[in-house]
């Protein structure tokens, strides 16, 4: 079964901006803003207007500490949206899930990508994403949303979240995804530490030499709290952008973030200074 949208999300030459719409009551930064449907639909079309290449539609908390929700109401919260974003956004629609019930309601709903943040961790997440031809996110994540932060230890944190991405890759590939459909995500603050953050930004060059299409979300995240005493999420701004800028510069595709037109702006600097300039003989 192919999904309703013609929109397709795939490898670009220039890095991408992913707009997050968290229609969550609770997620860390924006939890509760845009659970109703008219805002939720709003603000999606306000990023596309931004720049945003795609909207990642999310109805499940995966906060530090966040426990799960159910699928029927994360299908309650998310298909309505990504419904009304179908029509409406001319650009492709993602679902935010490691569920793979509310995948397919997602992708039936006419959302076109699956982020799962478990990299295909649920029986039958990869061969739903062949079944609708549908690209993959897959991410890292030492523990769950649960206990994920608790006591995150690694002996080679690069080698050991680049190792399992690889993994979970070749299933996708043997369940019937096409390469060019699976990209990869470190899972920046998902089981991590500051230093293991830093240290899987510092070395993001080996995930985009691996040759699949490289997604980086740093976000209002806690670890830039930790770098910049900035407590609350949306004061972070300044720091994300400086991830973005350094992911951009080592050949990261895409980039997850709430703040749309910063990262736009951040992306055309970078290209234009990377921009060989013509010379006439």
């Amino acid at each position: 079964m192919l999904s309703q949208s013609s929109h397709h999300f795939h490898r670009t030459d220039a890095c991408q901006v992913m707009g997050i719409l968290n229609v969550t009551p609770d997620s860390f930064s924006d939890g509760g803003l845009y659970v109703d449907g008219d805002t939720a639909v709003a603000h999606a079309l306000d990023m596309v207007k931004q720049g945003a290449s795609i909207i990642d539609v999310g109805a499940e908390s995966t906060r530090p500490g966040s426990e799960a929700v159910r699928a029927d109401l994360q299908i309650q919260r998310a298909v309505p949206v990504i419904e009304r974003l179908v029509q409406e956004a001319a650009v492709p629609v993602s679902v935010d899930t490691c569920d793979v019930g509310v995948a397919r309601a997602a992708l039936t709903a006419g959302a076109t990508v699956i982020n799962d943040i478990t990299a295909l961790g649920k029986e039958g997440m990869a061969e739903l994403a062949a079944e609708f031809h549908s690209p993959v996110i897959l991410m890292h994540m030492q523990g769950t949303p649960a206990s994920m932060q608790c006591a995150p230890a690694y002996q080679d944190v690069v080698a050991e979240v680049l190792d399992f991405l690889l993994q979970r890759a070749e299933k996708a590939e043997r369940a019937g995804v096409a390469r060019s459909d699976i990209w990869i995500d470190p899972g920046i603050g998902f089981g991590k530490t500051l230093e293991h953050n830093l240290a899987l930004l510092r070395e993001i060059d080996r995930f985009v030499d691996t040759g699949y299409p490289v997604l980086v979300g740093t976000s209002r995240k806690r670890f830039i709290a930790d770098l910049t005493g900035r407590s609350e999420p949306r004061d972070r701004i300044h720091g994300t952008m400086a991830t973005v800028a350094y992911c951009i510069s080592k050949g990261v595709n895409c980039v997850r973030v709430h703040d749309v037109s910063p990262a736009v702006d951040t992306i055309k600097i970078i290209q234009a200074i990377d921009q060989q300039p013509t010379t006439n003989n």
